[in-house]
């Protein structure tokens, strides 16, 4: 019987690449500087990452620009373009377990997760959009019959994609798949505490035989690469997943420079509106759970405020402590744990600021609340009942394993909870009446309604929101039109 894999020993072990990624190669930073990237779990300097600025983000965009003029990537074959795409995945699946191990070491998150999850879903995007490249069909328009009018979507250039620290490499193939299944070429800055397996993925992209420049990694700090690739004159896109108030920076760097086109994905404060009418209440209380607490709470769309008919809340208070019982909470290299440690200090600090709000206005701890200091980075899943809607801890979204109960008197006034914040990413309805969950899914003002479920999620259909949420899709083939731009031919036949 082979032993189980000591996966923190193989942590310890890791020697990770750290440079960036330029035109197929690992190369130093222009500056030679680096940052410190540190594992959650234990404080540890994993690696020191090339710290990319303005001269390397150049650098960069020059390299994906000359390939996409050449059009070796832009002109190949679609057959041609998707059997790369294919290998390329299959290729991730192969290296499954040190792209797990390197995802984990940087975020925090349990191993079992990155196996899972994280690994197998971001090669599934990327080999999807390879299946995509050769089914997808222009059009031509109903023209007089001496003319033919034909529209075609071409691709852009270069992309430029800012992507957060929660789902790394997952994110980063949202971006990645849709952008080059069009026929641009991408340079992607990592946030600078989890660079490690997009730069893995790059390498493994030129090994599956991706022209060299076709998709480039540049980590370094927000202020000055990111900035950098936001600013860049000869990006004709950039794509962010973050905060709001980094999406702002993002928009007015866009603005300022050549006012290239942008999407943002900002985050969220999901709501699950819980009627009396809901026929399995055990069902509703283990999807709120996994909703929660699933990565610590570090999910934008995280299920992050219940809105309950006071009719049945008890009974959802008590299937939530039960669902806890059997939810393994602890170490990130245990395959069994599934809730890990925040991803660093300073997020477990702004998460203890919330636990802090407790009280304040009648609030009430149901269960967790305990706030962690020192190195200690895991914040217990916590349920805080008699949130008023328009408090702090309901309007501002926290990124941690805090659920907040909101009180509501009938459907009615859960729906106007529910739509009452400036974020509009995501929610869901749990009711036993069909006719009842489509009326109230119109009126959820939310990128994405489940009913009697949540977060089920593929690359099959689109991710985004309204408001505060941002504005653009992920995936689906929607994606594939917001890496390309309609162009008209009109000839005439006469």
């Amino acid at each position: 019987m082979t032993a189980p894999t000591n996966w923190h020993q193989r942590a310890l072990d890791l020697k990770p690449e750290s440079k960036i990624f330029i035109n197929g190669k690992y190369v130093d930073a222009a500056s030679g500087k680096t940052f410190e990237d540190i594992a959650p779990h234990d404080d540890r300097v994993i690696a020191h990452v090339a710290s990319a600025d303005a001269e390397d983000i150049d650098r960069a965009v020059k390299s994906g620009k000359k390939v996409f003029d050449d059009g070796s990537w832009r002109e190949m074959n679609p057959r041609d373009k998707k059997a790369i795409m294919l290998r390329w995945s299959a290729l991730m699946l192969e290296k499954k377990e040190e792209l797990a191990l390197l995802e984990a070491v940087d975020t925090g998150k349990p191993i079992g997760d990155t196996l899972s999850v994280d690994v197998p879903n971001t090669a599934r995007v990327i080999s999807w959009y390879g299946e995509a490249i050769d089914k997808r069909y222009d059009e031509v328009a109903p023209a007089p019959r001496n003319a033919l009018a034909m529209i075609t979507r071409e691709p852009l250039g270069v992309i430029g994609a800012v992507v957060p620290w929660n789902y790394p490499m997952m994110i980063a193939s949202w971006k990645i798949g849709p952008a080059l299944a069009m026929g641009n070429s991408i340079v992607v800055k990592p946030a600078e505490n989890s660079s490690l397996s997009t730069l893995k993925v790059a390498e493994l992209a030129i090994e599956a035989g991706l022209p060299a420049g076709v998709f480039n990694v540049v980590p370094g700090l927000g202020a000055e690469a990111g900035q950098a690739l936001a600013r860049h004159m000869d990006v004709a896109k950039i794509a962010f997943t973050g905060s709001p108030a980094v999406g702002r920076k993002i928009l007015q760097y866009a603005a300022e420079s050549n006012m290239k086109q942008v999407a943002l994905e900002l985050g969220g404060k999901s709501a699950q509106v819980v009627l009396n009418d809901c026929t399995d209440l055990e069902a509703a209380a283990s999807a709120i759970g996994w909703g929660i607490y699933y990565n610590a709470g570090q999910t934008c769309s995280a299920g992050s405020r219940i809105i309950v008919e006071k009719g049945i809340k008890e009974e959802l208070f008590a299937h939530l402590r039960k669902f806890l019982e059997s939810f393994a909470v602890g170490n990130q290299f245990d395959p069994a744990t599934q809730m890990a440690g925040l991803v660093s200090k300073s997020q477990r600090d702004r998460v203890n600021s919330y636990l802090d709000l407790i009280g304040h206005d009648g609030e009430k701890i149901i269960f967790g609340g305990e706030k962690t200091r020192g190195a200690d980075l895991l914040i217990a899943p916590t349920l805080i009942d008699n949130v008023k809607a328009t408090s702090r801890l309901a309007q501002e979204e926290i990124f941690g394993p805090v659920l907040l109960s909101i009180d509501a008197r009938d459907a009615d006034e859960a729906i106007a909870i529910a739509n009452g914040t400036d974020y509009s990413l995501a929610a869901s309805i749990w009711t036993g009446n069909v006719a009842k969950a489509h009326t109230l899914a119109r009126r959820l003002r939310a990128g994405t309604v489940w009913v009697n479920t949540f977060d089920m999620v593929d690359v099959i259909t689109p991710i985004g929101g309204f408001g505060l949420s941002g504005s653009g899709r992920d995936k689906s083939l929607h994606a594939l039109d917001t890496y390309s731009a309609l162009k008209t031919t009109w000839i005439a036949l006469n």
